[in-house]
């Protein structure tokens, strides 16, 4: 029974059981909810908010409080950008690519410098650089949607490509194979979780923690501005707030999956199956026609309930 019970509490575990019961509480209220297309389709939302929180993954398993609530912001940005960028035009989706991610990276790299150099707490470096993008992003678009989606990148997103899957699927389970190779084959993997579970010790041992951290905060903004060339590859146009949406779905995406808020802890693949767990819920809430506030309370009551469940846990590596 002891043995049970901790596997019942193995985050992986519990992830997948969430999985298996919303698809089953999902096809009881809407027939049909379980079949292919509808899981294609929650698939690809999915790996959008799974790309977002592997860099949200990143920067709290390297510790010290790490969050990145600017990943929003980044979004917006990254969906406005990438829009337009390429104006409707498939041969601009690199340069909107190259655009988007580069510019989100950069700041991305202010937030670590401001973490690192300054001392400044990740929460308000991350939330003031979120009210910095959200200003510009007012001044630059005026308030009005701005931007237009090439065709070969919405098909992309959004139209099957191999086995009746969608082509982000694929670059989500690429993005995984890097995320899994970093943390767990290199050494820079190593510097982040040795700087996660104890940086004074790790910076002994001769890892530069300053540069190491500052870089996680430059790839959680790569991560975010790509999600939004996703974005609006998956809407066809942006508007400003497009990514306000994802904040804390990849806050809880990330404890869903195991990585302990705390830092040190945690692997990616816990990550893709709280990203999955999180979308489902999000379809099971919607078929309910439940209102966006409500959505957002039963949120942040998964997130606390968690928080109880895990803190009451011994380890939570996986």
């Amino acid at each position: 029974m002891e043995r049970f019970r901790r596997l019942l509490t193995e985050p992986l575990v519990l992830a997948s059981l969430a999985i298996l019961v919303l698809l089953g509480v999902g096809e009881f209220l809407s027939p049909g909810f379980a079949r292919g297309g509808q899981i294609a389709r929650i698939l690809t939302v999915s790996a959008i908010l799974g790309l977002v929180s592997a860099g949200q993954a990143l920067v709290v398993i390297g510790g010290r409080e790490g969050i990145d609530l600017s990943v929003g912001a980044l979004i917006s940005l990254g969906a406005l950008v990438a829009g337009n960028v390429m104006s409707g035009e498939n041969g601009a989706i690199f340069s909107a690519i190259l655009a988007a991610g580069g510019l989100a990276f950069v700041i991305g790299l202010v937030n670590g410098m401001g973490v690192t150099l300054v001392r400044i707490p990740p929460l308000v470096m991350t939330l003031g650089m979120m009210g910095v993008i959200q200003g510009g992003l007012v001044v630059l678009s005026r308030g009005i949607p701005s931007g237009n989606a090439a065709p070969a990148l919405m098909t992309f997103i959004n139209r099957p490509l191999v086995f009746g899957l969608p082509g982000v699927l694929f670059v989500w389970a690429l993005v995984a194979l890097a995320m899994w190779f970093i943390l767990r084959r290199t050494a820079l993997g190593y510097a982040i979780y040795a700087m996660g579970a104890n940086e004074r010790a790790a910076r002994l041992c001769g890892v530069r923690t300053g540069l190491v951290r500052t870089l996680l905060y430059g790839l959680s903004g790569l991560m975010a501005g790509l999600t939004g060339v996703c974005v609006i590859g998956y809407t066809g146009n942006s508007f400003i707030s497009v990514g306000d949406q994802y904040v804390l779905p990849s806050v809880i995406a990330v404890v869903i999956g195991g990585v302990s808020l705390a830092g040190g802890t945690g692997g990616y693949f816990g990550v893709v199956l709280g990203a999955i767990a999180l979308t489902l819920l999000q379809s099971v809430l919607t078929t309910l026609q439940l209102e966006f506030w409500g959505r957002q309370l039963i949120f942040g009551a998964v997130l606390l309930g968690l928080m109880l469940l895990y803190g009451r846990t011994k380890r939570l590596r996986v």
